[in-house]
């Protein structure tokens, strides 16, 4: 008649089905450099260093934010962990690192296996885009900290990359061009405001069809974020980028001044691309000013790469061949102060 954990609200046989469940999508994930299984108490992971003269590892973490509520509502989570996966890997891209390994933390109150095999999924599925090992992760109930139905993602990510090559944007020069690749949609920035202005304000339903878009509102909502690794990494073999710039919070406005020394600004030209319906959408529901929409959403651009003038053609050409959206979006002027960046 006492007490034991499972009566408290913790069901440790459910953690372990849920174990058996992933396995065969994390496995999915494993190259030779992976020195163990899942069960330890530390993932091993022993790089390939022969192409690399001063190897420098570079690590990063990030989460999902409130894009985790649509889930909740639309009962997809399948797919949320390529979120998760893309945040941390498409910011250390940014450093010219190649990622190596990725771990996740996933908490929730109840565990529900079926639910954490979906979510594992679609982290392994991320790893794959990315090129990464899936070597561990935590998996926490917490009987009364969540609310029913509910969970929390983390995930962290080690690259690598040789330390002459590096990219921080000390080498961007005034006359220097700017390159925008294309986002899937909002990736995993700016819900709050998102869902504030569809959902409250203008009362649209997750199951709404809306024209112009593929999908109803809520899976459109719940597109992942893209994975540049590969497409990034390949053009780093073959030309000298000089800045990466990842558009995540703080959009276009924050993320791209990021990369550039003092008295450098950039110029961006919004006519030069077409941003997606949905930020129309969200823009006219909620009556957002420009600006704001410009400093919340990455507005149709996910990843930044400053070139040298005299590369242009082939760098767009080349990423035209390896089937990615990409165009000339703006040129660097000198400025003065700070590092900004204007919209024209």
């Amino acid at each position: 008649m006492g007490l034991d954990y499972k009566k408290a609200g913790v069901d440790i046989d459910a953690g372990n089905q849920a174990v058996e469940l992933i396995k065969e999508d994390v496995k999915s994930t494993f190259g030779p450099e992976v020195m163990t299984g899942l069960g330890g108490f530390g993932g091993l992971f022993k790089p390939d260093l022969s192409n690399y003269q001063n190897p420098v590892l570079v690590s990063g973490t990030d989460g999902v934010g409130t894009k985790l509520k649509l889930a909740f509502e639309l009962n997809i989570h399948n797919t949320i962990g390529i979120d998760l996966v893309a945040m941390s890997v498409n910011d250390i891209l940014a450093q010219g690192a190649q990622p190596l390994f990725f771990l996740d933390y996933l908490a929730a109150g109840k565990l529900e296996p079926k639910k954490t095999a979906e979510i594992v999924k679609g982290i392994a599925a991320g790893c794959k885009q990315a090129g990464a090992a899936l070597i561990g992760g935590e998996t926490a109930e917490m009987t009364g900290f969540y609310q029913p139905g509910e969970y929390d993602l983390a995930g962290f990510a080690v690259g690598i990359v040789d330390q002459d090559q590096i990219i921080t944007g000390k080498e961007i020069t005034a006359g220097d061009l700017v390159i925008g690749l294309k986002s899937d949609g909002l990736h995993s920035n700016g819900f709050t405001l998102a869902r504030a202005a569809l959902f409250d304000k203008a009362g649209y339903d997750y199951t709404a069809q809306v024209k112009g878009l593929e999908k109803n509102l809520g899976e459109e909502l719940l597109r992942p974020t893209k994975i540049y690794v590969k497409t990034v990494l390949e053009i780093l073999a073959g030309f000298e980028i000089k800045g990466i710039a990842h558009i995540t919070g703080g959009g276009l406005i924050e993320n791209l001044p990021r990369i550039l020394s003092a008295g450098l600004k950039a110029e961006i030209r919004r006519k030069s691309w077409q941003p997606q319906i949905i930020f129309k959408l969200i823009q006219e529901a909620g009556e957002i000013a420009e600006k704001e929409m410009y400093r919340t959403f990455n507005m149709g651009i996910g990843m930044i790469l400053v070139i040298h003038k005299k590369d242009k053609d082939q760098i767009l050409d080349k990423l035209k061949q390896m089937g990615e959206e990409a165009c000339l979006i703006g040129e660097i002027k000198a400025g003065a102060g700070d590092s900004s960046l204007e919209l024209k």
